[in-house]
């Protein structure tokens, strides 16, 4: 698959809830992180401070478990992306399990006012650019 960014969990003691298992909360937090370090990649070579994303809406669906020591792989892409809003999609796995899978809905403001803003050409170009 084109367009594909990963980052690597390793699950530790801080991830595991009361059921010995990776907490569904804690999928949220790797979601925004994932985010984070997508967007940073994504525009490294061309830095667009004038924007901040905030989240719309979120999506999980859990499909296994993962347990304290084991190695997360998060495979993200960018989906429709129109007027203000972006979509992200996650899924996490557990060697080639599928574990859960997410998406996000985000919404680009203006970095001084918070207020939305179109996502114009530019910006577009940047999410849809090759890994």
């Amino acid at each position: 698959m084109e367009n594909v960014f990963e980052v690597k969990f390793t699950v530790s003691s801080a991830d595991i809830d009361d059921l010995n298992h990776v907490n569904n909360v804690v999928y949220v937090k790797w979601m925004d992180e994932v985010a984070f370090h997508h967007w940073a990649y994504l525009t490294k070579d061309y830095p667009l401070p004038e924007y901040i994303w905030v989240v719309t809406r979120h999506e999980i669906d859990y499909k296994g478990q993962a347990f304290l020591g084991d190695e997360i792989i998060a495979k993200t892409w960018v989906g429709e992306t129109k007027g203000f809003t972006s979509a992200r999609i996650i899924e996490f796995y557990k060697d080639t399990i599928l574990v859960a899978k997410s998406k996000t809905v985000w919404a680009m403001l203006d970095a001084e006012t918070y207020k939305l803003t179109r996502i114009r050409e530019n910006v577009l170009k940047v999410l849809q650019q090759n890994k």
